[in-house]
């Protein structure tokens, strides 16, 4: 039986346990209130602890446990790099804006952070000789070929919630993610 998350775990034991879905994780802890994300008190503070902190009641933590034990149990493509849907929409949004409309989008990582990598998302004319392109909802991705290996299953979304908005990233190649999960190791 897989790893379930539970009341008694704290934030940092979910990261620790789940680095490569901590992007999405952390998202979803913040969007139900539980701004402990990145916080000193994730090292010894309980989800329920965090949550009646909070004020939330038991049926909250029970949907917050339920909707993060779902985001555990979605499967990964390994053989792709996928941008969602709503990802893509805006992302083609912003290209209108910046009149690149036809562009691609440049994914990669760079050394950096507390656990030794961040992505990047930029704007991409065309792909180099050097790049791995894959299309997904009518984006084209650029890789470079040095970090396809490491980026291969990843899935870009585009998230808004109460702490704002923006471009998140679940890989599940990550091994290791810190507290507040922007940055990663392998």
């Amino acid at each position: 039986m897989k790893q379930q998350i539970t009341r008694d775990m704290t934030i940092e034991e979910i990261f620790t346990c789940f680095p490569q879905k901590s992007q999405k994780l952390a998202q979803e802890m913040t969007n139900s209130g539980l701004h402990c994300v990145g916080c000193s008190a994730s090292t010894w503070e309980t989800v329920e602890a965090g949550m009646y902190s909070h004020g939330m009641t038991d049926e909250m933590i029970d949907g917050l446990l339920s909707r993060l034990n779902k985001i555990l149990s979605e499967k990964e493509d390994l053989s792709t790099i996928t941008i969602t849907e709503k990802a893509a929409k805006k992302f083609k949004e912003i290209l209108e804006d910046e009149e690149k409309t036809g562009w691609g989008l440049r994914f990669g990582e760079k050394a950096a952070g507390c656990s030794g990598f961040e992505y990047f998302l930029d704007f991409s004319e065309k792909a180099t000789l050097n790049d791995h392109v894959i299309e997904s909802n009518g984006i084209q991705i650029h890789i470079n070929q040095k970090s396809v290996e490491r980026l291969m299953g990843s899935v870009i979304d585009y998230v808004d919630g109460l702490q704002g908005a923006g471009f998140k990233i679940s890989n599940p190649n990550v091994k290791s993610s810190c507290g507040c999960g922007t940055s990663h190791g392998y």
